[in-house]
């Protein structure tokens, strides 16, 4: 079992900041030799998209295109917690966002970036920027 706990979603005017979290834990998470932990976002009538990812033991990050300088996704080993820091928000970046989390092979190869690849989720927090 894995579980993955989101928070520190909320309502913020454009151009503000805010910073998600999203605590892991579980039996299963405790055996994965190797793992990545993602960010996706699911706005009203879309489908669920990937925001970005972090391969746990090296700290290696991907950030997809619209989100680049703007969004930065890390961890705290010893929390077992991944954080997205928001800055700059756009009422575009409206979205429930959801954590993931799934072990990978290890390696240096490109971070899972589609929903199937994932098989454990948190609930979701929303996010909502005013224009």
């Amino acid at each position: 079992q894995v579980q993955l706990v989101e928070s520190g979603g909320g309502l913020v005017q454009a151009g503000g900041s805010l910073r998600l979290s999203c605590a892991a834990s579980g039996r299963t998470f405790n055996t994965f030799s190797e793992y990545a932990m993602a960010w996706f976002r699911q706005a009203p009538g879309k489908e669920r998209e990937f925001v970005a990812a972090i391969r746990w033991s090296t700290g290696t990050t991907e950030h997809t295109d619209s989100v680049k300088g703007r969004f930065t996704i890390s961890r705290d080993n010893a929390k077992n917690t991944v954080y997205l820091q928001m800055n700059s928000l756009k009422p575009e970046d409206t979205a429930v966002y959801y954590c993931a989390a799934d072990s990978i092979l290890p390696g240096r190869g490109r971070l899972p970036s589609r929903v199937v690849q994932y098989d454990y989720w948190g609930q979701g927090t929303q996010v909502t920027v005013s224009s």
